[in-house]
């Protein structure tokens, strides 16, 4: 960064949410523990950051993206329904409750939605809109999953020329193949990947 463009970070945080933990539609193992973990970083670094962001999952009528009645999804391109618009899974975790949120956008109403660049906040305005706005020129990308949403939303970071970082505590794959895979996509774009303590 040059003197004339001091670094400006946001937080990223991407479907925490209910559907995506333990006992929810599309749960992945470890993802309360990341939703608290997440909740206490917000807390104990929450200064650091202009601004702080969250995505949700916010199925309408996504189309394709849900198997359809009777058909098993493949777990690739088709899923079983999840973070459906208006329903309990889909609102913020609640770990996130008492913790400073500046924006919040929604994505997937009418689309897959893998990206948090896909999502819009109540002003319709999307997130890359939102970062802009606050001068933002870094991102710091986690939450839920690595291997798909983080990753979709941290690449597109880089494409839309923001720094971007994933910080590995702060995140969890669906399986660590899939992890591994999306680590080598993420670093192959230009995203770094740190931790928290970092």
């Amino acid at each position: 960064m040059s003197k004339e463009t001091p670094m400006r970070r946001a937080l990223i945080v991407v479907d925490v949410q209910p559907t995506f933990c333990e006992g929810g539609a599309l749960a992945v193992a470890g993802g309360n523990a990341i939703a608290q973990a997440v909740a206490d970083h917000i807390s104990r670094r929450g200064q650091d950051y202009e601004l702080i962001v969250t995505t949700q999952d916010w199925h309408i009528d996504p189309g394709a993206h849900f198997a359809s009645e009777g058909e098993e999804p493949d777990f690739v391109d088709t899923w079983p329904p999840h973070g459906i618009a208006g329903t309990a899974e889909a609102e913020l975790h609640p770990a996130l409750a008492d913790v400073r949120i500046d924006a919040s956008v929604k994505k997937g109403q009418y689309s897959p939605g893998y990206s948090g660049f896909d999502g819009v906040d109540e002003a319709e305005r999307d997130l890359e809109e939102l970062l802009r706005q606050a001068g933002i020129t870094s991102v710091d990308v986690v939450g839920l999953v690595e291997s798909h949403c983080v990753k979709e939303t941290s690449v597109d970071a880089v494409e839309r020329g923001f720094e971007a970082r994933v910080l590995q505590d702060l995140t969890i794959p669906v399986s660590e193949e899939q992890g591994e895979a999306a680590r080598q996509v993420m670093s192959a774009a230009g995203v770094r990947l740190t931790t928290s303590e970092a």
